[in-house]
């Protein structure tokens, strides 16, 4: 008997029509973020402006659409989880339309800014926040040198 794969599994939902990157992208992108030997299941919904708006407004109290939302996973129940179960780490909503907008308006390049976003999303899963100046500082370097290793130049210079 084999042991279960322990591998990053990226469940994509799109709600729009616009363009987004794939699944196999965003999977490496996050994956390049949560660190070597990435395991469970992350899920990412691809949203338009109203529904973004709808859950910025609901879980941060900020009533405007958003470019990623993250969302950590529920606590398991007591116990531990059977042997093969995938571990949840969260799930990203990003909206599409502001993705687009603010790679026009940084004038950065879309697929550049997806990469950034999921990237940022994926840190915050495992902790990273920018609260705090310090705790910015340390999340933007670990931003820049993900995205370098992805190719990606640095987002913060515009």
């Amino acid at each position: 008997m084999r042991a279960p794969s322990r591998k990053l599994q990226v469940d994509v939902q799109r709600r729009v029509r616009s363009w987004a990157p794939g699944a196999r992208d965003i999977a490496v992108w996050a994956g390049a973020a949560i660190g070597a030997g990435a395991a469970g299941e992350l899920g990412v919904r691809v949203v338009g402006s109203a529904e973004s708006r709808r859950l910025n407004a609901r879980y941060r109290g900020k009533d405007k659409p958003t470019n990623v939302l993250s969302f950590a996973p529920a606590p398991l129940p007591a116990g531990a989880p059977a042997a093969g179960d995938v571990r949840p780490l969260g799930d990203l909503v990003i909206c599409a339309q502001v993705v687009r907008s603010e790679a026009r308006e940084q004038r950065k390049p879309l697929a550049a800014h997806w990469a950034h976003l999921v990237v940022h999303g994926a840190l915050h899963l495992i902790g990273y926040d920018h609260e705090r100046e310090a705790e910015a500082k340390r999340m933007e370097r670990r931003e820049i040198a993900v995205l370098r290793r992805l190719g990606f130049s640095n987002p913060y210079s515009i």
